[in-house]
């Protein structure tokens, strides 16, 4: 049997959509605090109304520049909730979110 050789091309592309809240004041983490999507600015400055429904990609929370754990956070289009974790994020502090959707394209 002679070998034949199978060439498949795959491009993926992607789009990254972030979000941005400076808190005014101490925020007081549990499990289940949330922060509404209205709280936060989108990257041109506006305030946001929603976050991307990610379908096909990931959600990445960023609390003062330092990427946090997947489990410890979700997403929905109206909020950022908090899991599991407990302590104090004080005031000043940069929030981020970013949604990333990707696309593949055979």
């Amino acid at each position: 049997m002679a070998l034949s050789i199978i060439n498949i091309h795959v491009n993926v592309t992607g789009t990254s959509t972030r979000f941005f809240n400076v808190l005014a004041a101490n925020l007081a983490v549990t499990d289940g605090t949330t922060i509404a999507v209205t709280a936060f600015l989108d990257d041109s400055g506006t305030a946001a109304t929603a976050f991307p429904v990610v379908t096909n990609g990931y959600y990445n929370l960023y609390i003062n520049g330092v990427l946090q754990e997947g489990d410890s956070y979700t997403i929905s289009a109206t909020q950022l909730t908090f899991n599991g974790v407990t302590g104090t994020i004080t005031a000043g502090t940069p929030l981020v979110v970013e949604a990333v959707e990707l696309v593949t394209q055979t």
